[in-house]
């Protein structure tokens, strides 16, 4: 196995765990149990997805497409406000 991405936490794990079991790709999140010890551990590098050997190119391909991607938006989302602060309003 081989870690293929360190998420920033535990929704965006989550979200990508599910993304490559829909894609067949057996993933493993490691570190998740270390969350609770924040403050006494480093920071980051704590959450990471480790993959099979055979896995791990189109696991990497996947979560480019998936950091690259543009939220949805409607005509009345400013996109530019989107892009400056990484957000949409709800």
């Amino acid at each position: 196995m081989q870690r293929v991405h360190e998420p920033v936490d535990l929704i965006e794990a989550q979200m990508l765990i599910s993304m490559l079991r829909n894609e067949g790709i057996d993933v493993y999140l490691q570190g998740e149990d270390l969350i609770g010890g924040v403050g006494e551990l480093p920071a980051l590098g704590l959450l990471g997805l480790m993959v099979a050997n055979e896995d791990v190119e189109r696991a990497q391909e996947l979560i480019i497409l998936y950091q690259q991607a543009t939220p949805v938006t409607d005509d009345k989302t400013d996109v530019a406000q989107v892009v400056q602060y990484g957000t949409l309003e709800c």
